[in-house]
């Protein structure tokens, strides 16, 4: 890609994350009484949270949960993991493309994980606190800790490969 379609792509996954952590996930937090939403909860969540969560939260908000967040929540994951393969391509230029290939299979993993959760929370959300199960909070909570793992394995990938460019760039005019 282009370094005009890169900065696009970087600057539409600012967007989305920036909509979702400035506004509807504030939104949500406020409407479950203060209680972070699972989608923030990157080491997982207990039986006990998720029930605390789910007896909390109102009906409008599990719907907006349900819609809206969940709606961004469709296009982040595949930005997230676009911006990162970009990211990782540019920075990691010159090295095995064994390595930056499994740098780009962490963000992607990471993004099927992310709908994944999506996927669980939304059968949690479905289910409320009285018919949740141990099984469904189990699913979902390793779904959220996953994601968070893989995606921060990408993105640290990714913080090394600009740093160890710009070393090499700083090298190179010195």
């Amino acid at each position: 890609m282009n370094r005009t379609a890169n900065i696009a792509l970087f600057a539409a996954t600012l967007a989305i994350y920036l909509v979702m952590v400035l506004w509807s996930l504030p939104r949500i937090a406020e409407g479950a009484g203060g209680l972070i939403p699972f989608d923030l909860r990157p080491g997982g969540y207990s039986v006990d949270e998720t029930r605390m969560f789910l007896g909390a939260i109102d009906a409008e908000t599990t719907a907006f949960y349900l819609t809206t967040q969940h709606r961004l929540d469709l296009l982040y994951p595949a930005l997230l993991a676009a911006s990162l393969a970009a990211g990782l391509i540019w920075s990691w230029s010159g090295w095995p493309r064994w390595l930056v290939g499994g740098f780009i299979l962490l963000g992607v993993l990471g993004a099927a994980t992310d709908y994944t959760e999506n996927v669980r929370v939304a059968v949690m959300l479905r289910a409320g606190p009285e018919a949740l199960t141990p099984k469904m909070v189990a699913a979902a909570s390793t779904a959220s800790l996953t994601k968070a793992s893989l995606t921060t394995l990408a993105t640290l990938a990714l913080i090394v490969g600009l740093l160890q460019r710009a070393w090499r760039r700083l090298r190179s005019k010195g």
